[in-house]
């Protein structure tokens, strides 16, 4: 697949995000975006005030809620979602029925379709399947990352088994059925009356390469996505879906297919479940980016959001599918191909327009979230404010030091000195007992003289220092990785609540990996790839 380069922002690097998950992602992109304007920056947890009466889910942990404030106003958040999209606009982009009626009512393009309440009888839904006509779609009118929707169903028996799978297996009760209709799904978000970015949803996917079996091609794909800050936690997890997609295309696991083939191994194009978003904002012509445009103004109160539709290029028709006013902008900030779309900062200028002129693109300091959040996590807090942006220009040195210079007290004064002249940065203890200082600000003298500093404590004694200039991101504040002094309680026993904190993110770690291990042995695809993987071991053992 050759050496895959991620695409992002240039003031997003990966770096900046890792500790950003999924719909965290959404929360801290446009968070960071507006702190780095100036905007005072506060988190807050489900309990707080501010939030009772906006429509909020799944915000548990922490990090999904946040407020940004001017001097003269306050705008509160979920994920990528502001307070001018109201309640009303919100219900009405969740219930896929609802979306329906008000896109109908204006003259946008849907499918032609009907949905059915939960105390509807599966002949009801079966005998306007039929007169509809086949291909047809079958889906909740309240489902997410396309859970439960059934595409291309071209027979009677197909329609039961999907009225079955949807209705009893999944308990999604309200359901929709509509005409299929072919074509490409794209991801438009929209912002009042602009297109900011799309990108194609296509399913998860491999290309041969006349060399990989399709089992490694899947590896392979999913160290591509590993790399990519959005896709690392939506890699392509093998199932019965894909294993009947392998079959139906007439291949195995242990399949090489020719180099150019692209398999697909999914319906669903949801990038959660191994979609890859290409970016197209570019090429799509402006007749489609007013469809999304014209969609979102349909429904009162819905000022920005994301717009599924799918295009037929051949027909050149253009159906809106669903309406998504808390949507993932992750696709967009970091495409497989393509260039990535700033939607943090069209959000941040709707809000905040008096902040357009200020470009964040060369920022490099950013906050790290999980420390941010901890109060809030652990309870003792219910908001927390994050410190201002630093003013200016970064300027970044990086020193190796060299001596007898491992103590904490040196380190302790060192950080004290850092915090006293408004610097940030860290030190790390390197393997051969060296320590490595990273110190920035924006004021490029008191950068400069802290070289001096590092050579003042009576705490070490340096022997040499290797200068650097640094030009990645840094975190505001100042680290320091404690050394253990065994002769020294309190050092011992700093040592051990880090250490203990270290062992238990690795134990959930591992609990989470077995977890998922056990889920694939038990899965229906690992019995039915047995007699595969055993031929593929028999094979190997005898070559």
């Amino acid at each position: 697949m050759g050496k895959y380069k991620p695409i992002t922002l240039p003031q997003l690097p990966n770096e900046v995000t890792r500790n950003a998950k999924k719909t965290r992602l959404c929360a801290y992109s446009v968070a960071l975006e507006g702190w780095r304007r100036g905007l005072k920056l506060k988190w807050y947890t489900k309990d707080s005030e501010h939030f009772q009466n906006m429509t909020v889910f799944g915000v548990n942990p922490p990090g999904r809620l946040y407020s940004l404030s001017s001097d003269t106003k306050t705008h509160y958040f979920f994920r990528s979602r502001g307070d001018k999209v109201t309640n009303e606009a919100v219900e009405i982009g969740s219930e896929k029925d609802d979306t329906k009626i008000w896109l109908e009512k204006a003259n946008v393009p849907v499918p032609k379709g009907k949905g059915f309440e939960a105390d509807a009888t599966d002949e009801e839904i079966f005998e306007y399947c039929k007169a509809l006509g086949y291909p047809l779609v079958l889906k909740p009118t309240n489902g997410s990352l396309g859970n439960g929707v059934v595409t291309d169903i071209n027979s009677d028996e197909d329609l039961r088994k999907a009225i079955q799978y949807v209705r009893y297996e999944l308990e999604y009760k309200e359901v929709i059925a509509e005409q299929f209709v072919a074509g490409k799904e794209y991801r438009v978000y929209v912002v009042g009356d602009q297109v900011i970015a799309a990108y194609n949803r296509v399913p998860a996917n491999i290309t041969g390469d006349g060399k990989h079996t399709i089992e490694q091609l899947i590896r392979l794909k999913n160290n591509q996505r590993k790399k990519n800050a959005r896709l690392y936690s939506c890699l392509i997890e093998i199932d019965k879906e894909i294993f009947d997609f392998i079959q139906a295309a007439g291949y195995t696991f242990e399949s090489v297919p020719p180099k150019g083939k692209q398999i697909f191994l999914r319906q669903k194009t949801n990038v959660s479940s191994g979609g890859d978003p290409i970016d197209v904002t570019d090429e799509m012509p402006d007749k489609y980016k007013q469809v999304a445009i014209n969609a979102l103004k349909a429904v009162p109160g819905l000022d920005h959001g994301g717009v599924d539709i799918i295009i037929n290029e051949d027909s050149g028709l253009a159906v809106v599918i669903e309406l998504n006013p808390t949507a993932q902008i992750g696709g967009a900030l970091y495409p497989l191909e393509g260039k990535s779309r700033n939607i943090p900062a069209a959000i941040i200028d709707y809000y905040f327009p008096e902040t357009k002129g200020i470009d964040t693109s060369n920022s490099k300091f950013y906050f790290d979230l999980p420390t941010v959040l901890e109060p809030l996590e652990n309870r003792s807090a219910v908001e927390v404010e994050v410190k201002a942006y630093p003013k200016g220009e970064m300027y970044a040195k990086k020193y190796i030091v060299s001596g007898n210079v491992l103590r904490q007290s040196y380190h302790r004064w060192l950080k004290n000195q850092a915090l006293d002249y408004n610097l940030h940065g860290h030190i790390k203890k390197l393997v051969n007992n060296d320590i490595e200082i990273l110190i920035a600000g924006t004021n490029k003298n008191e950068v400069d003289k802290f070289k001096a500093i590092i050579k003042g404590s009576p705490n070490a004694t340096v022997t040499n220092i290797k200068e650097k200039n640094w030009t990645r991101p840094v975190k505001v504040g100042f680290e320091v990785s404690e050394v253990v002094k065994v002769s020294n309680l309190n050092s011992v026993s700093t040592a051990l609540k880090s250490v203990e904190k270290e062992l238990k993110r690795l134990t959930k770690r591992k609990e989470r990996v077995e977890k998922e291990n056990r889920k694939i042995v038990a899965s229906t695809s690992w019995r039915f790839t047995v007699p595969i993987r055993n031929v593929g071991s028999l094979i190997k053992k005898k070559s």
